[in-house]
């Protein structure tokens, strides 16, 4: 905070609570917020009856629970005498900082970005562990998929969707953020929401799915084919999965994210497919399954030890196919370690 200028730090619902505290805020209208100032006590205000949920920690933070009659901005103002800059998180609900603006009229305000991300994006071992058991479990459903264990043919996109969700809380996850399943054409559009189509054999099945486990994500995309794929087809994913290992190898320490994503998309380009390949390689991941670093041009942030990012190139031809291949990686001093190993190669199933 002092590096960057900010005099308090106002966290209300998002994950950079729970990784401060501990405590996961419900997302209601009623405020809970963590009031941090450069000089002083952390105290999180919160309403009466939300307090019993809180595990506290005295000396990391003061419990304040706000009545029903009491205006909780105002508790909040009250704890920090006017501050020149307030740092406030970007999922904080905009009425509660509408509220504050004319209590601190002079005060600038900043994104919480400048203090917590260098704070979050550098993983501790703890949390590369977590992302690591989080990502073999997703693995462990990628496996059953490539062994046949999910049918596919003549099941609607929903239903294995909803197979695959099922199959990740078995595996040991408390949440499902999202399971994509797309079939033929539909895999031309990434992210593709599973509904009634069904899956035929003789085509592509694009699935991308990951949760929450511990209070950390899992990330995984793998493309399976109902039987043999025609030529063009097939070529196409052997250019998307050396491009996938480029990249993968490109994410060293000291790499800029941009260069990372250079190293796929130069060679998916040189295969012509560059319009074709139409997002990011790749974000980072942590205990939210989209947040800082991202893996695109015009970042020029140098991965450090402790980065963990998704490298994700995909290749999509509208109306016909489209295909992704995606891992979890952490930038180490001895060099890139991907979190998923499950087999990487279009796998050909006949079912």
């Amino acid at each position: 905070m002092a590096e960057a200028g900010v005099d308090v730090l106002l966290v209300s619902v998002g994950r950079d609570l729970p990784y401060l505290t501990g405590y996961e805020a419900m997302p209601l209208e009623r405020l809970t917020m963590l009031v941090v100032p450069r000089d002083g006590e952390a105290t999180m205000v919160i309403p009466r009856l939300e307090a019993p949920r809180v595990v506290e920690r005295p000396g990391v933070f003061e419990l304040r629970p706000w009545e029903e009659t009491e205006d909780p901005v105002e508790v909040v103002a009250g704890l920090v005498e006017r501050p020149g800059v307030a740092a406030v998180g970007d999922t904080m609900w905009a009425r509660f900082l509408v509220e504050l603006l004319p209590r601190w009229d002079r005060t600038r305000f900043a994104r919480s970005t400048v203090v917590m991300n260098a704070l979050r994006m550098r993983k501790d071992a703890a949390e590369i562990d977590a992302l690591g058991a989080a990502g073999a479990a997703a693995d462990r459903v990628a496996r059953q998929l490539h062994g046949g264990e999910i049918p596919l043919v003549g099941r609607t996109e929903a239903a294995v969707s909803a197979d695959i969700s099922a199959r990740l809380l078995a595996e040991g996850h408390q949440r499902v953020n999202f399971a994509i399943v797309a079939a033929g054409e539909n895999a031309a559009s990434p992210h593709h929401h599973a509904g009634e189509r069904v899956i035929r054999a003789g085509e592509i099945v694009l699935t991308d799915f990951g949760g929450t486990m511990d209070g950390y994500c899992s990330d995984i995309t793998r493309c399976v084919h109902v039987g043999e794929p025609p030529t063009e087809l097939a070529e196409a994913y052997e250019v998307l999965h050396e491009a996938q290992r480029a990249a993968v190898a490109a994410g060293t320490v000291g790499t800029p994210c941009q260069d990372v994503d250079r190293a796929a998309r130069r060679i998916i380009a040189d295969a012509g497919f560059g319009e074709r390949f139409v997002h990011r390689t790749g974000h980072g991941i942590g205990m939210e399954e989209h947040e800082d670093p991202y893996i695109v041009e015009g970042n020029p942030l140098p991965l450090e030890p402790g980065h963990a990012f998704s490298v994700e190139p995909g290749i999509y031809v509208a109306g016909r196919w489209g295909m992704r291949l995606e891992d979890i990686v952490v930038a180490t001093p001895s060099g890139p370690r991907p979190l998923n190993d499950v087999d990487h190669r279009l796998v050909v199933l006949d079912r």
